[in-house]
């Protein structure tokens, strides 16, 4: 057995001389672990008691230990500075899947805590296609990068606009993963990710309270790509495309300004309002690009309001779709992998809540975060860009993708919710 510090579980209290509702206690190896492993949110809590010990491993030991109840003591213990610091156990096929689950997270969390210094647009869609290169079989993956004036010169006219105040190229990755190697196989499903490395606000500059935790702007890009990774990892055999919308929101005399007016591809014409709402401005983009392939499903991911957070905080990510019924399996998928989602209203009628005198739609409402119902709106405004009236379509506002400081339950950081999610979506449709 490993000389790291064990971990064991023990069914029964700590004795008393531990002291009242004491869920760790020291033995030989290391650590027993006095909880339920069925409740998931105490082994997670006490994998953050782990962490405050000042403990830079541990080796799960023992008996009674699953994937899930290892992978909550894991979600817990590990912080931005300590991704790979613990050894699992049960049987091989267990350590198999908590070895991809860590390999797609730990991917994710590294580059959603990256430094914006050293992560720009075309950075990061580089890195996504090398990630999911490394995880594909040989030759099943092919990828291209539009990136500065060849998205507009293409008709990407938001991601164009977004991160032309910037003096690093915007960039769209497309990614095709085609396990079949055939040119006329059908595109099952469509990822599209939001990929703002930083965000400043633009003109509509956030306070420094608000900009100081911006690189995880890109959680969306993220987590569609780690999720297409560890599908690959656990089977898909499903054509599927990922499209990253990467920009720096930055200012400068090149910054698009309130009041421009941009002309989608579709037609659809939308004023801007809010330089800070861009969010949707690219995926707008993203979505357009996914409907050209005809595929069945399109899931879209980003961390993309403060309201969806003001509406569930920091433990659920919001679910919007016009699709019913597919809104409902995703939230079952949910409930299967153990991760918090929870629906939010969206109906066609969300597509006019941002109106405009001069253009189809503002991109906002001109008030402080979007005015009331801002998640709703955004997804509104959104559902302008998909095909078939929205059948077939997900929006994931992430509201639980990123924890700005440490709590009893998450260290800070990225925490890489919604992965598993997305990945059984595309296994399971």
């Amino acid at each position: 057995m490993s000389d790291l510090i064990q971990i064991r579980l023990n069914s029964a209290a700590a004795e008393a001389k531990w002291g009242k509702n004491v869920v760790l206690t020291p033995d030989t190896a290391g650590y027993q672990l006095h909880v339920n492993t069925a409740d998931l949110r105490a082994v997670q809590k006490a994998g953050r008691q782990l962490d405050a010990l000042g403990i830079q491993q541990i080796q799960l030991a023992g008996e009674g230990w699953t994937v899930d109840s290892q992978w909550a003591l894991y979600q817990g213990f590990c912080t931005a500075k300590k991704l790979g610091a613990i050894g699992w156990t049960g049987t091989a096929a267990d350590q198999l899947q908590l070895q991809q689950l860590h390999s797609t997270f730990s991917w994710a969390k590294a580059i959603i805590n990256q430094t914006p210094e050293d992560l720009s647009p075309v950075a990061l869609a580089e890195h996504a296609a090398a990630f999911v290169q490394t995880v594909a079989p040989a030759g099943t993956v092919s990828t291209e990068i539009i990136s500065g004036s060849a998205l507009l010169e293409q008709g990407w006219v938001g991601i164009h606009a977004v991160g032309r105040g910037s003096e690093r190229d915007p960039a769209m990755l497309v990614l095709d993963y085609n396990p079949a190697g055939k040119a006329d196989a059908p595109v099952f499903a469509a990822l599209v990710g939001k990929g703002i490395t930083f965000d400043s606000g633009g003109y509509s500059i956030k306070a420094s309270e608000g900009m100081v935790t911006m690189k995880c702007d890109m959680g969306g890009a993220a987590t569609v790509t780690a999720a297409l990774a560890l599908a690959i990892l656990q089977g898909l055999n499903k054509r599927v495309q990922l499209i990253l919308c990467c920009a720096e929101n930055l200012i400068s005399g090149r910054a698009f300004k309130l009041g421009d007016i941009l002309t989608y591809k579709n037609g659809v014409t939308v004023e801007i309002v809010n330089t800070d709402a861009e969010g949707r401005l690219v995926l707008a983009d993203g979505l357009q690009k996914a409907a050209e392939a005809e595929p069945q499903l399109i899931i879209d991911a980003a961390t993309l309001t403060g309201a969806a957070m003001n509406a569930l905080g920091t433990e659920y990510n919001a679910v919007f779709a016009l699709d019913k019924a597919l809104a409902q399996r995703v939230l079952g998928y949910a409930e299967q992998v153990q991760e918090g989602a929870w629906q939010l209203p969206l109906e066609k009628w969300h597509q006019s809540q941002c109106p405009s005198a001069y253009a189809d739609t503002a991109n906002s409402r001109p008030v402080k975060g979007g005015g009331t119902g801002g998640a709703s709106n955004a997804a509104g405004f959104l559902s302008r860009f998909v095909p078939h009236d929205g059948k077939g379509w997900v929006h994931l506002d992430l509201a639980a993708a990123f924890h700005n400081s440490a709590n009893s339950f998450w260290a800070a950081g990225a925490t890489g919710m919604g992965i598993r999610l997305v990945a059984h979506t595309l296994i399971n449709e």
